[in-house]
C-alpha cells in the first residue's frame, strides 16, 4: 500500500486491512482514501476471497478527527465524503468482517455498519456520540443503526449519545459474535467461515423498522425525554428525525435527509460550542510551567479528616477509584452518621441498577472508619473536609503535619479560604494544595486543584494525574479569596439578589436563568447548597467589604429567621418533606418590607436584563481573575463553569459565551450597568482592552500561568 496510514497484507486468501492511525486511529485525512483503495485491491485480486477490517494499537476507530469539523465550517475544506467510502465498501461484492476491539464510535461504528459482518472481542464498546458535540450521525448512521439493532435502540444511541459495550451489542444486532482471544486470528477464522456466502448489505435490511404504530410511541417518548433531559439542544431531536427517517423513506433519501440536518448542526453555535467543551476539557490538563518529566507520585492509601456532607463525598469517590481511604472523626455519631450516608449512597446505586451489591460492599470495605489519627502516618494523601474556617483548619493542619510521614500530600477541600495561610500551619508548605470538590462530590465532575505560593510541581503534577484517576476534570488555579469558581458565582449570586431586593420575583429571576440554560437559578441553588454557608462566608470575611459600597442583605436576614434552606425547609423557597420547592409569599412580602426600609425603589425588570446582569457578572470577574492570572486561560475558566456550576455546556461557558456575543457588546452592557448601579459594575481592564481591540478571550493566554 502507497498509504502508510492503512496497511494491506494476506493471510492466505483472506484480506487484512488495518488501519495505523495512532493513537485513535481516528477518520483523518488520508484514512478514507487508505481504505477505499484496500477495498480495490480486495475487489481486484482473485486470490482473495474474503477481508477483515480492524484498527491497529488499542481500538477500533474511535471516531472522525474532530478539528476537521472546524475547518468544514471555516470553509477551509469540503465535506470528508466518508458517505462514499461507506457505499464503496459495502458494495463489495467479497465479504467483509470489522472486527471491532476497544472503541468503534461515530463514523467508526458508522464504518462497521457498512460492512457485512460484525465481530468484537468481549471488552468493546460501540456507540454514535455525536449529540455530545450538537451534531448527528452525518454518514449513515441514523440509517443503518435502525436496520440492525431495531428504532428504540437506534434511538435511543444516537439521541442520548452513550455508548453500549459488546456485549450488547450482540443482543442488540449490531455484532454478530464475540470474539475470545487473538482478535485478528479468530476474524480471519471467521472471514474463512463466511468467504462463500453472500456479502449481505446493512442498507437492504428492513426487517428491524417497525410498524408505523410501534415507532409513533418510541418517537414521541424519545422526543419528551430529550426535552427534559437534554433541554434547549437541537442536536438529539435532529438525531430522532434522521431515524425516523430512515422508517419513512427509502435508504437513500434518508442518507440525504440524514446530511441535510448533519449539517445544519455542524454550522450551529450549539456544535461550536460543544466541541470547544471538548477540547478544552483536554486542554485544561495542560500546564505550560510543568515539565513533562516532573515526577508524579502513587497515590495507594489516603485519609479523609471530616465525615460530613463533603467528607464522605470524597471517601467515595476515591473508594470508586479502588483506593483504600481512612474516614476520620471526631465522635461516634458523626462518624456513624457519615458512615450510614455512604451506606446509603451505595444502596442506592444498587437498586439502580448503576453497582452489583458485590461491588458496593467492596467499596464500602475500602472506607475505615477511625476516631484517632492512628495510620496517618502510613497514607500518601490526606483530604481536609472540616467546617470552612481558618482557625479550625490550620489546627487541623498543624496536627497533620505531626502525624504524616515525610512526603504526604497534605490537601484542603476549602472552598474559599487562602491555601498559603493553611499551609502556614505546617512545616512542610511545598506539600500542601488545595483540592475542592464540587458537592455532591461522588458525583460532580470537577476538582479545583488550588495551587499554593510554596506548593511543589510534583505535588501539582501528581494532583492533576490523580484528578483523571478519580473520574474527575482537574482545573489549576490560582490562591486566592473563592479561587476561580466560587469567587465568580458570588457575583453571580449578588446580581441575583439584587434584582429581587430591586422588584423581581424571585422565581422570575430563577426562571430567566434556567431558560437561558442554567441547570437550576441562582438563588434555589443557594437553597440546595445551604444558605447558611455563604452567610458564615460572609460574616467571617466582612472586614473585606469596600465602605460605601452597596451589599445585598435580604439573604442575610432570611439567615437570621433560620431560613438556611432546604435542609431547613424554607429559604428563598418552601419545601415540602420531598423537599420539593414552591413559592413562599412570606419571603416576597418581608422583601417588600425590607426594601422599604432601606428605600430601594421597586421596578419591573425583564428576563433579558436578569440574564445579562448575572452572566456578564460572571464574565466581568472572569476577565478580572483571567489578567491577574488566577486561571491560566478562558477556557479553564469555561470547564471550571461547565463541570461545576450547571453552565449550559451547548453555550460553551461563561467566556466563550461572551465571545460569541462579541466582547464589544458585552462591554458596552457592562458599562450601562456601572453607570446605573456603580462600583460592583467597574469594567475589568482585560475586558475593555479585548473590546477595544475586537480581540476575544479566547485570544488572550496569561504569561505566567495561574499564580499562586
Amino acid at each position: 500500500m502507497t498509504n502508510n496510514l492503512v496497511e494491506l497484507s494476506s493471510d492466505g486468501e483472506i484480506a487484512v486491512i488495518l488501519i495505523n492511525n495512532p493513537p485513535v486511529n481516528a477518520l483523518g485525512p488520508g484514512v478514507a482514501e487508505g481504505i477505499a483503495e484496500a477495498i480495490e485491491n480486495v475487489v481486484q485480486d482473485s486470490q482473495t476471497k474474503a477481508a477483515v477490517l480492524m484498527g491497529a494499537g488499542k481500538t477500533f476507530i474511535a471516531g472522525a478527527d474532530i478539528k476537521e469539523f472546524g475547518k468544514i465550517t471555516s470553509g477551509q475544506r469540503a465535506g470528508s465524503g466518508l458517505g462514499r467510502l461507506l457505499s464503496k465498501l459495502e458494495d463489495c461484492p467479497k465479504p467483509i468482517v470489522a472486527a471491532i476491539h476497544g472503541s468503534a464510535f461515530g463514523g467508526g461504528l458508522e464504518l462497521a455498519m457498512a460492512a457485512h459482518y460484525r465481530v468484537a472481542s468481549p471488552t468493546a464498546q460501540v456507540g454514535q456520540p455525536e449529540v455530545k458535540l450538537g451534531i448527528i450521525p452525518g454518514a449513515g448512521g441514523t440509517q443503518r443503526l435502525p436496520r440492525l439493532a431495531g428504532v428504540a435502540k437506534a434511538v435511543e444511541m444516537c439521541a442520548e449519545g452513550n455508548s453500549i459495550k459488546a456485549a450488547e451489542a450482540l443482543r442488540s444486532g449490531i455484532v454478530d459474535r464475540l470474539i475470545e482471544g487473538d482478535l485478528r486470528a479468530s476474524a480471519v477464522a471467521f472471514a474463512r467461515e463466511i468467504a462463500e456466502k453472500p456479502a449481505p448489505q446493512t442498507r437492504a435490511r428492513n426487517e428491524r423498522l417497525g410498524s408505523s404504530e410501534e415507532n409513533a410511541t418510541i418517537f414521541e417518548a424519545a422526543r419528551q425525554n430529550a426535552r427534559v433531559k437534554q433541554r434547549n439542544m437541537i442536536a438529539p431531536l435532529a438525531a430522532i428525525d434522521a431515524v425516523e427517517a430512515a422508517t419513512k423513506m427509502s435508504f437513500k433519501e434518508g442518507c440525504e435527509y440524514e446530511q441535510e440536518r448533519f449539517t445544519e448542526c455542524l454550522f450551529s453555535e450549539q456544535s461550536k460550542a460543544l466541541i470547544h467543551v471538548f477540547f478544552g476539557e483536554r486542554e485544561v490538563a495542560k500546564i505550560p510551567d510543568l515539565p513533562k518529566e516532573t515526577v508524579v507520585w502513587p497515590i495507594g492509601s489516603v485519609a479523609v479528616v471530616g465525615a460530613g456532607t463533603m467528607g464522605v463525598g470524597i471517601a467515595m469517590v476515591f473508594a470508586n477509584a479502588g483506593i483504600p481511604v481512612l474516614l476520620k472523626e471526631v465522635d461516634q455519631p458523626a462518624l456513624d452518621r457519615g458512615l450510614a450516608n455512604i451506606r446509603k449512597t451505595y444502596d442506592h446505586s444498587v437498586s439502580k441498577g448503576r453497582l452489583t451489591q458485590k461491588a458496593a460492599g467492596e467499596r464500602l470495605a475500602l472506607i475505615q472508619p477511625t476516631l484517632r489519627f492512628d495510620g496517618f502516618a502510613d497514607v500518601d494523601m490526606v483530604v481536609e473536609a472540616v467546617f470552612e474556617g481558618m482557625e479550625l483548619k490550620k489546627q487541623v493542619f498543624a496536627e497533620l503535619d505531626r502525624v504524616c510521614k515525610a512526603g504526604t500530600i497534605l490537601a484542603s477541600n476549602t472552598s474559599t479560604l487562602s491555601i498559603d495561610e493553611i499551609a502556614s500551619a505546617t512545616s512542610r508548605p511545598e506539600f500542601v494544595i488545595g483540592t475542592h470538590f464540587f458537592s455532591p462530590a461522588n458525583v460532580m465532575r470537577l476538582l479545583e486543584i488550588v495551587r499554593g505560593r510554596a506548593t511543589s510541581k510534583e505535588v501539582i503534577a501528581t494532583c492533576m494525574q490523580l484528578s483523571k484517576k478519580l473520574g474527575k476534570v482537574g482545573v489549576l488555579v490560582g490562591n486566592c479569596m473563592g479561587f476561580v469558581g466560587n469567587r465568580m458565582f458570588g457575583l453571580y449570586r449578588r446580581e441575583a439578589q439584587f434584582l429581587v431586593e430591586e422588584g423581581a420575583p424571585i422565581e422570575a429571576v430563577d426562571q430567566a436563568l434556567v431558560d437561558f440554560g442554567m441547570a437550576m437559578g441562582p438563588l434555589a441553588t443557594g437553597d440546595l447548597a445551604g444558605l447558611d454557608v455563604g452567610w458564615r462566608i460572609r460574616k467571617e470575611h466582612q472586614h473585606l467589604q469596600t465602605p460605601g459600597v452597596r451589599q445585598p442583605f435580604a439573604e442575610d436576614r432570611l439567615c437570621e429567621l433560620g431560613r438556611f434552606g432546604q435542609k431547613t425547609g424554607a429559604g428563598w423557597y418552601k419545601y415540602d418533606g420531598q423537599r420539593r420547592p414552591s413559592v413562599d409569599p412570606t419571603v416576597a412580602a418581608l422583601i417588600r418590607e425590607w426594601t422599604a426600609q432601606a428605600g430601594i425603589p421597586q421596578r419591573d425588570i425583564s428576563a433579558e436584563e436578569i440574564v445579562d446582569r448575572c452572566i456578564y457578572a460572571l464574565v466581568n470577574e472572569g476577565a478580572r481573575i483571567l489578567e491577574q492570572g488566577y486561571a491560566l486561560r478562558a477556557t479553564d475558566i469555561d470547564i471550571i463553569y461547565l463541570y461545576g456550576y450547571g453552565f449550559p455546556s451547548y453555550r460553551g461557558g461563561p467566556m466563550w459565551y461572551a465571545d460569541r456575543v462579541g466582547l464589544d457588546k458585552v462591554y458596552d452592557r457592562v458599562c450601562e450597568f456601572h453607570r446605573q448601579f456603580g462600583a460592583p459594575w467597574e469594567p475589568a481592564p482585560l475586558l475593555k482592552q479585548l473590546a477595544t481591540q475586537q480581540k476575544t478571550f479566547g485570544d488572550f493566554q496569561t504569561e505566567h500561568g495561574a499564580a499562586a
